[in-house]
């Protein structure tokens, strides 16, 4: 497993934590250092992540309701909703990485950590979001 899905995994992790038990992200952040060893440079990335994404959830929660029709984010398992996340805000927010890889790593955690549905669901809506976001305007 590459550096970059090991640090998805822990964002993941740290951001699902952070939408059930409704904790800060600089709490959250803490008591998982103190339960896991992480390397510097995944934590760095990790990091960029579960900030990114919690600076920018309003946004990207309406993003994914946008494209997940029939869908409200209430309604999603904690760790497709916050996959999704994870992956909208790579894909709109960060530029460091190809879309199709972050798509690609997105269904690749899913099929780990979610259901059977899980990375069907998940390609549908991020595909969605890249196909907007490759047209212009």
């Amino acid at each position: 497993m590459g550096d970059r899905r090991k640090a998805r995994e822990q964002a993941l992790q740290l951001l699902y934590q952070m939408d059930l038990t409704c904790t800060d992200v600089n709490e959250t952040l803490e008591k998982f250092l103190e339960n896991f060893k992480v390397r510097t440079d995944d934590l760095n990335f990790t990091s960029e992540i579960v900030f990114g994404v919690t600076e920018q959830r309003e946004e990207i929660d309406k993003i994914i309701e946008q494209h997940a029709h029939n869908w409200k984010l209430a309604r999603m398992a904690p760790i497709d909703r916050n996959l999704l996340r994870l992956a909208v805000f790579e894909l709109l927010f960060s530029t460091a990485t190809p879309a199709r890889v972050i798509i690609n790593e997105a269904i690749e955690i899913g099929k780990k950590f979610g259901s059977e549905q899980t990375a069907s669901f998940i390609n549908g809506i991020l595909d969605a979001v890249y196909q907007t976001k490759q047209k212009p305007g």
